[in-house]
Parts: C-alpha cells; sequence; structure tokens
C-alpha cells in the first residue's frame, strides 16, 4: 500500500527585502510539520519560493541599478541560504520568474478567460506598491492602505479583471460546508465578514509596468500578482501541463501556512480562482501570528530586527527553531524576547531535555558498564512510565495533526520533566550500593534512557541537530526520522546497547556573559552613531556651503509679456497633503477677501501646519487645472536649486492685505 500523500506550503516570500524572523517563522513551522508526516509514514512534498514580479521590484531594481532578475536573483538566493542554514527540508523551491512558471501562469490565465471569466475593463482607484494591492475608496483606512498604512497612489489604466464577486456565495458555502478551510476560527469570521460586505471583481493584469508575467494574447499587459503568486502552488507540480505527474500525486495542498496579513488572499481570491478552473480546492489555510520584539513592532525604522542568522551563529539553529514554536500557540500573536530564548533554551533544552540525556548515559556508564540495562523489578514509580508515554504520544499526534506545536512540544517536555524528577525519587546511586537494589537499578536506568529515546522521535522534527545526537550517544544506528514515529511505543530500547557518553547535547548558556556581551555591544554601536554624528558636525563647520548652482538664463521678455502675469498676495488658510500624491498639498488662500483652491508640489519640503497664516505669492490669472482630482485655481511661487534638493515659498516680509498686486 502506498503511502498517503502529503502537500503543505509556505507563501512565497516577496523579494523587496532579505528573509528575517517572519518569514522564517512561517516556514520552521511548515518543515517541522513535513518533517512530522515523514516520520508517521507520509509522501510528503513542501514547498516554500520567491514571489518577484511587480512595479515595486521593478522600481527597486532600477534604484539601485540593476536589472530586475539580477536583483531578484540575489534575494532569492539569500532566501535559500538561510533556509539551509536553519535545515529547512523543503522539496520545491519556486521562483514566479522561472520559465515554467511563466509559461503555466499564462496557460492558467488564458484558460479562465476562455471560461468568461476574465473581461477587459477600465481601472480607477487607489493602488498601494508596498502590497501590490487594488482598494476601494471605501476601504481604506485614514486615506491610507488597509494592510500596511502606507499611502496610496491613483491609478488610471486599461486592466483585465477577473469575475470575483461572481463567486461570493460559493466561498461562504464552502466556508459553511468545510469549517477548518481557514484557521483559525477568528480569521474564518473575518473573512465571512469581508465578503457579505460586498466582493468586487479583481484587477488581474497591469501596463503600467512590464516586469511581470506577459499576457500572451494581449502584449500591453503582465499578468498581476493574485494569478502570478497564487499559481505557484500548481505549477510548480506542473498544472496546466501534460507533465503533471506531481500535480496528480500531490493536489489538493493539505495546507496553506500564511501569515495572517494575506489571509484574504488565499481563502478568498485563491479558491475562486480555483472554482473558476474546475479543479480541487486545498484543505486549509492556516494564518498565523505576528511577532513583536521586546513589546514592540518589528520595522527597519526602529532597528529591533531580529536575524535568525545572528541566533544561529550564538546559539545554533535547533535553539530558534524550537523558541519560536514553542514559546507561542500556533496561530496567535507573541513577543519575541531575547530573555526568554535564553531562558526557555536553557530550562527546556539544556536542563530537561540535555540534562536527561546526560545522567543516563553517565550513570549507565558508572553502574552498567556502559551498557542499557535489562528491566528487573518494578515498583508504582516504575510502571507510571509506560503509560505515560502511551499518553504523550497519543496527546502528541493529536496537537501536531492541527499544528498545535506548542502543546506537542509541551507534551513530550512532560515525559522528560517527570524522568528528571523520577531520577531524584529513584536515586539510582543509592540503588547502585548493595545487591538489593542492583536489579531496580536496572529498570529505572532502562526508563531513563527510554524516555530519552521516545523523546529523540518526537522532537525530531524541530531538533535537527540535537535529536540525531541524543540518538547517536544512546548507541541507536541510522537517526531517529529514520526510525518513524511508530519506534516512539514504548519499550523500543533494546538492553544491551552501548551508549557512548559524550558533551551536553545542549550545553546551558552563560545568560549573565550573554547580557553583558549584549551591553558592550548596544555601547559600542551608540558611541559610534555619536562620533560619526560630530565628525558630521566638525566637517560641516570646517567646509563652508557652497553656493548652489544657477540655472541658465531664460530668453527675454518684454514688460508687456510680464504684464500679462497678475501676481497678487494670499494668505494661507488651511493646508493639507492630497492622499495618493507624495508630492501634492491643497492649500486654501484667501486672496482679496474670496477663497481659492491651489495644488502644489512642496509637499517634500513642507508640512501642511508651517504654512497656514503665511502671505504668499500667487500668479492669480492662471487656467485653472485639475490635478489628482482636485481643482488648482493659480500657482504659488518657490524658489529651488537646480536640482530641486532645496526649495522656498516665496513670501512678502511685511503684513499687507491679501489680494495686493505684486510688480
Amino acid at each position: 500500500m502506498e503511502n498517503k500523500a502529503f502537500y503543505i506550503t509556505t507563501p512565497i516570500y516577496y523579494v523587496n527585502d532579505l528573509p528575517h524572523i517572519g518569514h522564517s517563522y512561517t516556514t520552521i513551522a511548515c518543515d517541522v510539520m513535513a518533517r512530522y508526516k515523514r516520520l508517521a509514514g507520509f509522501d510528503v512534498y513542501f514547498l516554500t519560493g520567491t514571489d518577484e514580479h511587480g512595479q515595486k521590484i521593478e522600481r527597486m531594481a532600477e534604484s539601485k541599478g540593476v536589472a530586475p532578475k539580477a536583483y531578484c536573483d540575489e534575494i532569492a538566493g539569500a532566501f535559500r541560504r538561510l533556509w539551509e542554514r536553519l535545515d529547512i527540508s523543503n522539496d520545491g523551491f519556486v521562483r514566479t520568474t522561472d520559465d515554467y512558471h511563466v509559461r503555466r501562469v499564462q496557460k492558467i490565465f488564458k484558460r479562465i478567460y476562455d471560461n468568461g471569466d476574465i473581461y477587459k475593463d477600465k481601472y480607477e482607484g487607489w493602488y498601494c506598491t508596498p502590497c501590490e494591492s487594488f482598494w476601494p475608496e471605501g476601504q481604506l483606512v485614514d486615506g491610507n492602505c488597509p494592510d500596511c498604512g502606507r499611502k496610496v497612489e491613483w491609478t488610471e489604466e486599461e486592466a483585465y479583471f477577473f469575475k470575483l464577486s461572481k463567486y461570493a456565495d460559493r466561498l461562504l458555502k464552502l466556508y459553511e460546508d468545510k469549517p477548518n478551510f481557514i484557521q483559525p476560527a477568528s480569521r474564518k469570521n473575518e473573512m465571512v465578514a469581508f465578503i457579505k460586505s460586498g466582493l468586487e471583481d479583481l484587477c488581474v493584469s497591469r501596463t503600467t509596468f512590464k516586469w511581470g508575467v506577459p499576457v500572451d494574447f494581449d502584449g500591453k499587459h503582465v499578468v498581476y500578482v493574485w494569478i502570478d503568486a497564487l499559481s505557484n502552488y500548481i505549477t510548480k507540480l506542473g498544472f496546466p501541463e501534460e507533465d503533471d505527474e506531481l500535480y496528480r500525486r500531490y493536489w489538493p495542498a493539505d495546507f496553506h501556512v500564511v501569515g495572517k496579513e494575506i489571509v484574504r488572499f488565499h481563502s478568498v481570491i485563491w479558491p475562486a480562482l480555483l472554482m473558476s478552473l474546475g479543479i480541487d480546492l486545498p484543505g486549509s489555510v492556516f494564518g498565523h501570528g505576528w511577532w513583536t520584539a521586546e513589546g514592540e513592532k518589528i520595522s527597519k525604522s526602529k532597528g529591533n530586527m531580529i536575524d535568525p542568522g545572528k541566533y544561529i551563529d550564538e546559539f545554533g539553529s535547533d535553539q530558534i527553531r524550537y523558541f519560536v514554536l514553542r514559546e507561542i500557540s500556533f496561530g496567535q500573536d507573541g513577543d519575541f524576547s531575547r530573555l526568554n530564548f535564553l531562558h526557555r533554551t536553557n530550562a527546556e533544552l539544556a536542563n530537561d531535555l540535555g540534562n536527561l540525556l546526560s545522567r543516563a548515559t553517565a550513570m549507565i556508564g558508572k553502574f552498567c558498564e556502559g551498557l542499557v540495562p535489562l528491566p528487573g523489578s518494578f515498583d508504582d514509580m516504575d510502571r507510571e512510565f509506560e503509560p505515560l508515554a502511551t499518553e504523550v504520544l497519543a496527546n502528541y499526534v493529536k496537537a501536531m495533526d492541527r499544528l498545535d506545536f506548542q502543546s506537542a512540544f509541551g507534551e513530550v517536555l512532560r515525559l522528560v520533566g517527570r524522568a528528571n524528577k523520577y531520577i531524584d525519587e529513584a536515586a539510582p546511586w543509592s540503588l547502585a550500593k548493595d545487591d538489593a537494589g542492583k536489579e531496580r537499578l536496572g529498570t529505572v536506568l532502562y526508563n531513563v534512557a527510554e524516555t530519552c529515546r521516545v523523546a529523540a522521535i518526537l522532537l525530531s522534527p524541530v531538533l535537527t541537530k540535537g535529536a540525531p545526537e541524543i540518538w547517536r550517544q544512546l548507541g541507536l544506528e541510522g537517526t531517529p526520522a529514520e526510525a518513524g514515529l511508530a519506534a516512539a511505543k514504548w519499550g523500543g530500547l533494546v538492553p544491551g546497547t552501548e551508549v557512548r557518553r559524550a558533551e551536553p547535547v545542549y550545553p546551558r548558556i552563560d545568560v549573565k556573559a550573554v547580557l553583558e556581551r549584549d551591553a558592550v555591544e548596544k555601547a559600542d554601536k551608540e558611541a559610534s552613531k555619536s562620533k560619526e554624528a560630530a565628525a558630521k558636525a566638525k566637517e560641516s563647520k570646517k567646509e563652508p556651503a557652497k553656493a548652489p548652482a544657477v540655472d541658465e538664463p531664460m530668453p527675454l521678455i518684454t514688460i508687456d509679456d510680464f504684464a500679462k502675469i497678475e501676481l497678487r498676495t494670499a494668505e494661507v488658510l488651511e493646508a493639507e497633503r492630497i492622499e495618493g500624491a507624495d508630492k501634492l498639498l491643497k492649500l486654501t488662500v484667501s486672496v482679496g477677501g474670496k477663497q481659492r483652491q491651489i495644488v502644489a508640489g512642496i509637499a517634500k519640503f513642507y508640512e501642511p501646519a508651517e504654512l497656514v497664516g503665511k502671505h504668499i505669492v500667487i500668479v492669480a490669472n492662471l487656467q485653472p487645472a485639475k490635478l489628482r482630482g482636485n481643482i488648482s485655481e493659480g500657482m504659488l511661487l518657490a524658489a529651488s536649486t537646480p536640482g530641486h534638493e532645496q526649495l522656498a515659498v516665496l513670501t512678502v516680509d511685511k503684513p499687507l492685505p491679501s489680494g495686493s498686486r505684486a510688480k
């Protein structure tokens, strides 16, 4: 009988930045689940990869002076290298720039188009470049992107649209018929509310940039992210081409594991696309929570990014893998505290698991000539272990199957903790003192060693370095992963096996020394910043500012030409930013007692509040113009350097009634 297939995916990560703890968290979780299913005998396919198209990537590559593909190659390489260091066991790595993906996405787009679910129209609305998302006016939050909170841009372009609205009722029925399709349940409630608020058709092509999969039957368009990126889960398996053996073997996916911010894309857009294609839907979309760092939101600007590579260098890959899945319940938000990391690593990996192995091998070496003893007589506490281990195994399996890693590992630690306490209660060193106690000594030491063996199997999905080392020190051949989940049944350790005592598998971390080192590094960084600031200040005093270059003079005009321009003073009454336009401010000014509106491209140089109350000079007889949907009834005067690095609005130096003529 063939092993049952199991297919799990991470989202494909956008290459706008290097991999960080958020990417690592999702990938570690999927890796642990994939390893667990292999342990249980499943035929597993685990997919991850990178999302590499879009306007943002095109702009970032241009800003760095490189071709988009070269930029993507660099970042995709960084993801691969980190996954290797974290012992990620993915079976596939998809890049949306891969030739096979491009070809298959074109076929998927055409199939949906031929089904009548894609049509051409014009898009007018707000667009968030960082999120690559279109937003209706009503879904903006304070005029900003509801997902990332950043500014949106007004976009008008011809586009193809997917009939997402057509699938609203089918999606709601899907959630009703398959209650576990969206996990945790709180995410499901959000999606139901989102659909019931009204689904709009989805823009699925762009014409304002070229870095994307070309629509092969309309060369002006590139396929937009929803079809391009989401389709990776089936294109990597061969769909929709004839060479689709992987697709037939593994689809539908059992789990799409994603961050909670993209649950909507995977539980609304993705199943609707699959419905249009007429293929099976995935089993579940699981949206996990976010990390904060020491209680604060993680961001580059705060300088509190958590670098998994640094933790691997300092402590090892097992420690970071274990901590992120043990610290919080998967699905909930959590805080990444460095002190908590140190304490949990010491308490559970060093003191509990590592110490139990060290005590077991030491006592077997000392009292049993290094050979696992045959159990002898039993008392009540000795008999606890087999039923406890059986219970732990059953609870572990249930927890792992629902991605409750925290509880699953907690069960294993319950068995390990009982064994450590058992050593103190049974006192094998006392049993070894006389012949009467030696028969029971074998039972005690066997139970302790067998606990280590069972723990090695159950923790092997997460402790990819330590679990095989525990196995080796117990004198066992192969690895716990090769032994399989069935081997976790109590009693599998063969008496007479020669243990191989070695260094502690998880040495204790000197927390005080680490914190002292952290303090020194922090002080050095602050001193370096102060030194740089002082050097810059000194340099600015030493070298006087250079006079700005002067623009070449314009052609001469006559006094009659100048007389055609009506320059008047105006008082700024109100000023505000225009949503979606980084450069524009909207001013309400008083000119001779009458109010008018002026739109000016000075947002980079002035905060709105700075302008209120100023008496400026405007061109009062300029033909009105519409800028970003706002009427501008004049132009203010400003001076700037040739490269526009500096700009200053022209004001009058004495109070004059607004509307006074400038001559």
